[in-house]
């Protein structure tokens, strides 16, 4: 093999060799491809679950126009309001002797 020819070839090694490592570890190399993917599916997921908050959303939105039922049950559980026909009781607080 002449001279000439082991330039040639050790060479285009060396290219060939740098151009691999650019396209693995490069701006927009294969870990780059890699760490984009997974972003991607990161994503995917938060917005599936965004879209399925929307629906119960929705449907909550929708209840609260239109089931009396539902309003109801809000204002009692959530706000803490009663029935026109509702008997509350207030109790005292005991003192123990301890606390005094």
């Amino acid at each position: 093999m002449s001279r000439r020819l082991k330039w040639i070839i050790g060479g285009t090694t060396i290219v060939l060799l740098n151009m691999l490592l650019l396209i693995v570890v490069g701006d927009n190399g294969l870990i780059e491809l890699s760490r984009l993917r997974d972003q991607k599916q990161v994503l995917i997921e938060q917005n599936e679950t965004l879209a399925q908050e929307n629906v119960a959303l929705y449907r909550t939105i929708g209840r609260l126009k239109h089931d009396l039922v539902y309003i109801e049950h809000v204002a009692r559980n959530e706000v803490g309001m009663v029935g026109k026909n509702d008997l509350v009781l207030l109790f005292r607080e005991r003192i123990c002797k301890k606390d005094r």
